[in-house]
């Protein structure tokens, strides 16, 4: 049997007496579409930032396609891609341009590189468009060229912040259909994260936490059944409530706070 893509056990991260991530333990399979949700601030991103290496457990453990993600950060980078939720794309560039930079930090040796880009760009539909400056790009091309880079060195995990936030449906369900894509090709492991139940539903497991502990885990179906609830949102506000929450950080902060984090991963 294969080991799970994504295994983390008794996870706790603390921050100046504050515990963002409580006890947290949870698997992922191969090839599984996984769904991560909570509220603003129940501390899915400092969970993803620890298995993308990012930040260090204060304890506890993870590991990412069999990798712990405190012991071996370089070999877990190695096999995750991210699409983050704010645009993270250099627009001063072509979208040719931005793959290559990226394939250089992955240390792809040139032929590869370029043979990878070309294969990417077909496979989001950009490739007539690959000589263009990004800042000429509608936000769904944008979203697809993110998509394109973050496979570009064949991550066996791809982690999704809000895919498809602020897309029209079209260039919604082209981006779905891209992510069904990669899981029947390739088998790629989907790791999500999304404030859409609808999307949400399309996940074989989702698991539901808030104030960093894991309040449900299973199918979709499954937890309706449990709760006796119509749908897959009735069950998130019956066990997240219908409180409103604020963002842990404001849009920029978290955008400078992604940048800095990029910098010291590259």
């Amino acid at each position: 049997m294969n080991p799970p893509a994504i295994e983390v056990s008794h996870l706790v991260k603390r921050y100046n007496g504050l515990t963002a991530v409580d006890d947290l333990s949870f698997d992922v399979q191969p090839g599984e579409l996984f769904g991560f949700l909570g509220p603003n601030g129940a501390g899915k991103t400092t969970t993803i930032h620890i298995l993308c290496t990012l930040l260090a457990p204060s304890s506890g453990s993870a590991s990412v396609a069999g990798f712990d993600c405190l012991n071996q950060p370089r070999q877990v980078r190695q096999s995750l891609g991210i699409i983050f939720q704010d645009p993270s794309l250099d627009e001063r560039l072509t979208a040719w341009e931005n793959l290559e930079f990226h394939g250089m930090i992955y240390h792809m040796p040139k032929l590869l590189r370029r043979e990878r880009m070309e294969a990417v760009l077909d496979l989001v539909d950009l490739g007539e468009r690959r000589h263009s400056i990004v800042r000429t790009y509608s936000g769904g091309m944008k979203r697809r060229l993110e998509v394109a880079r973050g496979l570009m060195h064949q991550p066996r995990v791809l982690f999704l912040d809000e895919p498809t936030i602020g897309l029209d449906p079209q260039t919604r369900r082209r981006i779905w259909d891209l992510f069904k894509q990669l899981r029947a090709q390739l088998g790629m492991t989907l790791f999500l994260t999304t404030h859409s139940m609808e999307e949400a539903s399309q996940c074989g497991r989702v698991a539901i936490i808030d104030r960093g502990e894991l309040l449900a885990l299973d199918s979709p179906q499954a937890l309706v059944a449990a709760h006796r609830a119509e749908n897959l949102e009735k069950v998130f506000l019956t066990l997240t409530g219908h409180g409103l929450r604020d963002e842990e950080v404001s849009g920029p902060e978290r955008m400078r706070d992604q940048v800095r984090r990029l910098k010291r991963w590259r």
